[in-house]
């Protein structure tokens, strides 16, 4: 078997581990002592933005519709702006498996980076079933290696 045939064992990795998610409970994001929990139904009453993005997983491309994350932190203090010492924040996001994914202030930030970092709670017009009820997704990456799907929990923290 030559290289050329060897299956992607990275591709493979990611998709056994996506494969079988517990149920997700409420989103609950925290920046020092503030927190703040989301459920599916509380997060749809706010207004929504739509990003598509190749999912080099699917091989396709796939609209979602959510929050963006931005605007979920910046009422628990998070700087919309991010300036200086700012930039040694960074948000960790847990899905109900465990699986974390790191994200920096700059990424998060409209204000600093192009791409969008987006609590989903729906995809190609339908709601999330089996990455759902919230699945964080980011344009930019070229591949879904860090969407966290079931997601549970993003803690906003400070680099030392």
């Amino acid at each position: 078997m030559g290289p050329e045939a060897q299956p992607d064992m990275s591709r493979i990795q990611e998709e056994m581990h996506h494969a079988s998610q517990p149920a997700a409970g409420p989103l609950k994001i925290t920046f020092g002592k503030k927190s703040a929990e989301w459920t599916a139904e509380k997060l749809a009453a706010l207004p929504h933005q739509s990003i598509s993005v190749y999912n080099e997983l699917a091989k396709e491309n796939q609209t979602f519709a959510g929050v963006a994350l931005s605007d979920l932190l910046a009422p628990l203090g998070v700087p919309a702006k991010p300036h200086g010492k700012d930039f040694k924040l960074y948000a960790v996001a847990v899905g109900a498996d465990g699986y974390e994914a790191v994200y920096s202030i700059g990424e998060i930030s409209p204000d600093v980076h192009d791409g969008t970092v987006l609590v989903a709670d729906a995809m190609d017009g339908k709601v999330l079933q089996t990455a759902g009820p919230l699945q964080l997704v980011i344009t930019g990456d070229k591949r879904p290696a860090r969407w966290v799907r079931n997601l549970v929990a993003v803690r906003v923290m400070t680099a030392e």
